[in-house]
């Protein structure tokens, strides 16, 4: 592959701006820990929801979705677009519930809700567990990317992209804070935007593919476009959608997905100006995450079944690639390789720029745990700004140290996407309601998190051992519906033998955060003092449905227009904009 000096300086540019929006964000960034991790409390919806974007942009989604078609298909799509019913749920439900909570952390949201020891431990817990421990598992599978993406289209080693990749993500993110992030991804997002749809343009018109026309004529790709698997084979459509349109998106919790929201998602609805800029945020998201960005990447991984049909083919194309780095989601970087001078540069500025908005959100966040839910509430709660801000620079240096040894001994993005899946199966339903059912208490959340990991560990580690629990090759789905079915009923159990919140603890939440009475009328008629908030729940969960066929009518109409099926994607595309127009009406008269 033939990089030139134009393509070095596009990619050199594109460090220097970003670390300079480092440096400019820096002074202000550092006078607070609530700065440093909120900006403030005061931005506006279009700057969070850009972030939030380009952070789920990262550079092992184009891998990932690329491994999924080549596998099943476009179909095969289905194990992330129905996250889209989670978005949607915390767009128009959760977004203001976390926007009143006020809280620093959605882990701080623990002592808020529950109280004692159980909101203690959890809050501890969580904040080792998720901010380092499944952070730096979700920070090296796109470190893990970015090695690939070096090592096809520059011959870099692996410890060599992650040096480059580490240093320039770690000064600007540590210098600038949650705004220094916010910012970078504003402008990482574009570049990205810029190179995924100018490589998916250039490619299709590559001799080896010929046309767009040819592309969806050719043999290796024909089977491999339907929207929807194969209705008639069960081990097509029970994995590849009855599992994740039925029970994966309310079931399990995965980053960025969360059920209830959570996470980055939530710490960028904290930092929102009010709570229709947080709602405004997360609409925007959904509609870029699900409608605008598969596209071309889906196009490229149909592309790159043409130009190199299997594995092998990779392998002997690029020799020089580890072969425990080898597989189907190296396709995507191998398909990029064909690019000319200046989209060259521009498209691997733009896989930089996913990597790094990635990776910063990511070292923010568990930045964020580590300072505000682990050492200042445990270890020095007299810490001052400066020392937690200290702190927070010096965790995120560690976190991705962390990450990038791990990525080394990663070699699939695949694989981390369905053991983080698996880890967190069962648990999801307790995160969408703790915050309207009254009975839901600490000890629910700590069952539930020891019963999913273990349950995971039993189905990863263990069976496939002792072979105890008969699971046939083609029917692996079988063991998420195990693990969230013994999960599920693990907490139930728990919850109904362990005592409830005290009632000061849970009117205390109550009155903070507003939510629909229906789920906290035996605690409220005990108090009849109280006003019991009837709520718009029926129509958020209306309108949430209603976004929801928003979407996915753009998604697919966007497809059809790509299939030449131009009626299909008419109608789509009047269902999408009917739906648009209704939610943003709903948006607008929020006040």
């Amino acid at each position: 592959m033939n990089v030139t000096s134009i393509d070095w300086a596009i990619i050199a540019a594109f460090f220097v701006i970003s670390l300079l929006i480092g440096l400019y964000t820096s002074k202000k960034a550092g006078s607070s820990a609530k700065e440093f991790f909120l900006s403030g409390r005061n931005m506006p919806w279009w700057l969070l929801g850009v972030s939030m974007v380009a952070t789920t942009f990262s550079a092992d989604t184009p891998n990932l979705v690329t491994d999924i078609v080549r596998k099943n298909g476009v179909a095969g799509n289905w194990v992330w677009w129905a996250f889209l019913l989670t978005g949607m749920l915390t767009v128009f439900v959760y977004a203001k519930l976390w926007r009143r909570s006020e809280v620093t952390t959605d882990l701080e949201f623990y002592e808020l809700r529950y109280s004692g020891k159980g909101a203690a431990f959890l809050r501890a817990f969580r904040a080792i567990y998720l901010g380092v421990f499944f952070n730096v598992v979700i920070m090296a599978t796109v470190s893990l990317a970015a090695i690939k993406i070096g090592g096809v289209m520059l011959g870099l080693e692996p410890y060599e992209t992650l040096l480059i990749a580490s240093v320039v993500t770690v000064i600007y993110s540590s210098l600038g804070g949650l705004k220094g992030v916010l910012l970078t991804d504003f402008f990482q997002f574009f570049i990205a935007m810029i190179g995924a749809f100018g490589a998916a343009y250039y490619i299709l018109d590559l001799p080896q593919i010929g046309s767009l026309n040819n592309l969806l004529t050719h043999e290796n790709v024909a089977g491999k476009l339907n929207f929807l698997p194969d209705f008639s084979d069960p081990n097509a459509y029970i994995p590849l959608f009855l599992m994740p349109i039925a029970i994966q998106w309310w079931a399990t919790w995965y980053p960025g997905a969360e059920p209830g929201g959570g996470g980055y998602i939530a710490q960028r609805m904290l930092s929102a100006k009010d709570e229709k800029n947080a709602i405004g945020a997360t609409l925007f998201f959904n509609i870029a995450h699900y409608a605008i960005r598969p596209w071309p990447w889906i196009l490229i991984a149909l592309a790159s079944l043409i130009v190199f049909p299997n594995v092998s083919d990779i392998s002997a194309a690029f020799p020089n690639i580890p072969v425990d780095k080898l597989g189907d989601d190296l396709a995507y970087s191998a398909m990029l390789t064909f690019l000319p001078t200046g989209l060259i540069g521009i498209v691997l500025a733009s896989l930089i720029a996913a990597v790094m908005s990635t990776l910063s959100t990511h070292l923010n966040w568990g930045s964020s745990y580590i300072v505000n839910d682990f050492y200042l509430r445990f270890l020095k709660p007299e810490a001052s700004d400066k020392e937690l801000v200290a702190v927070g620079r010096i965790s995120t240096v560690l976190l991705m140290a962390m990450s990038a040894v791990l990525a080394l001994a990663l070699s699939s993005a695949l694989d981390a996407f369905e053991i983080l899946l698996q880890i967190g199966a069962g648990t999801g339903l307790i995160f969408i309601l703790r915050w309207f059912w009254w009975r839901i208490n600490a000890y629910t959340e700590i069952s539930a998190m020891a019963i999913s990991f273990v349950v995971a560990i039993f189905f990863s580690v263990i069976n496939p051992k002792v072979n105890w629990i008969i699971i046939p090759e083609n029917q692996e789905y079988l063991k998420l519906l195990y693990s969230v079915s013994i999960t599920t009923f693990g907490w139930l159990l728990v919850t109904f033998i362990t005592a409830p919140e005290k009632d000061e603890v849970l009117l205390s939440f109550y009155r903070k955060v507003t939510p629909a009475a229906f789920g906290w009328k035996k605690v409220l008629d005990r108090y009849p003092e109280e006003r019991q908030v009837i709520g718009q729940l029926p129509k958020e969960i209306g309108l949430m449905m209603i976004g929801s066929a928003m979407v996915y009518a753009a998604l697919f109409s966007t497809g059809f227009f790509i299939y030449g099926n131009m009626l299909g994607g008419i109608i789509a595309g009047i269902i999408a904009i009917v739906g648009g127009v209704i939610i943003f009406r709903s948006w607008k008269n929020l006040s």
